[in-house]
């Protein structure tokens, strides 16, 4: 299905104000990425052994990592506690800037209630609670976590892999996605490869944004998986200089092609970062069922190749 997103992944970073948002496809999967069989429609009842409601596929191989890659950066969250800092870094800058999208959280640092690996998956845990005692807080009532590999780890193309279990409830909206190194967004690009709305929970996008597709408006594609919150999914992303394909369990549903037309509509030949976070309500995700929280996304593993 292909339909135009006015607002997408959660997000005020860098330089200035950087909204994540999802947007309209530039075209379904046609191929040429490894690890990927091509597809536009739904992934329901797919037969990958990557879909499961276990966390207990750390350090294995997912079987869909495309040939003449290999591993050149990962996070297992094998450990306890908080995630690896020499790997991660806490991003509130939000909390008192002007909220991107109308959202609701407050994205706390180095709070175990909101971002805490455990039995080998990290948990992005958003709670209904006022967060007063912070210098930051600006009057929201919930509380998540945002984290980033900016300053940390960055690249320039590649193949990425996370394996996830996405959180139901009306409101919450997790988000597994890239932004420009540079800094100035949407000048400098991003790739939104997971999105997931609560109200919808059997739905999931992915989204470019650049100059080229006005910013907010983004180029992307939503995609049908049965069971998103009820069981783990490989959500990948393919990175070249010629094109981008965003997929789940070894499907491509979304494509983005260089057209060789300048930076405005190619700024992915720069370094991007990662990020993993729950946004709550807000222009795309709506109103927040306070009875449905606490909720988490479970992130079993992030892995990152190179050719």
């Amino acid at each position: 299905m292909r339909r135009l997103v006015q607002f997408s992944a959660a997000a005020v970073i860098a330089a200035g104000a950087l909204s994540a948002c999802g947007g309209a496809s530039g075209g379904s999967g046609s191929g040429g990425s490894g690890g990927f069989s091509s597809s536009s429609s739904s992934s329901s009842g797919s037969s990958s052994s990557s879909a499961s409601s276990s966390s207990s596929s750390s350090s294995s191989d997912s079987g869909l990592v495309p040939a003449g890659y290999h591993l050149v950066w990962s996070d297992e969250f094998n450990g306890t506690g908080l995630p690896d800092s020499t790997k991660w870094s806490d991003d509130t800058f939000a909390n008192t800037y002007d909220p991107a999208n109308g959202e609701l959280q407050y994205y706390t640092a180095a709070r175990l209630e909101n971002d805490q690996q455990q039995g080998g998956s990290l948990n992005i845990t958003v709670r209904k609670e006022d967060m007063t005692g912070s210098p930051d807080y600006a009057g929201q009532h919930y509380s998540s976590a945002r984290i980033i590999t900016r300053n940390k780890a960055d690249w320039q193309y590649g193949y990425f892999e996370i394996r996830a279990k996405l959180p139901c409830g009306n409101g919450t909206w997790p988000a597994i996605w890239m932004v420009g190194s540079a800094g100035s967004w949407p000048k400098d690009g991003e790739i939104d490869i997971m999105e997931e709305l609560g109200r919808d929970p059997n739905t999931v996008y992915g989204t470019i944004h650049d100059n080229f597709n006005q910013g907010h408006n983004g180029d992307g594609t939503a995609h049908s998986i049965a069971d998103a919150c009820g069981s783990f999914h490989v959500y990948q992303l393919t990175w070249t200089s010629e094109r981008i394909d965003i997929g789940v369990d070894g499907t491509i549903y979304d494509s983005y092609v260089n057209a060789h037309t300048g930076y405005d509509q190619w700024p992915f030949d720069g370094r991007q970062y990662l990020l993993l976070n729950v946004a709550m309500g807000g222009s795309w995700a709506g109103a927040v069922d306070d009875s449905a929280l606490p909720r988490s996304m479970q992130v079993d593993y992030v892995r990152v190749y190179q050719q």
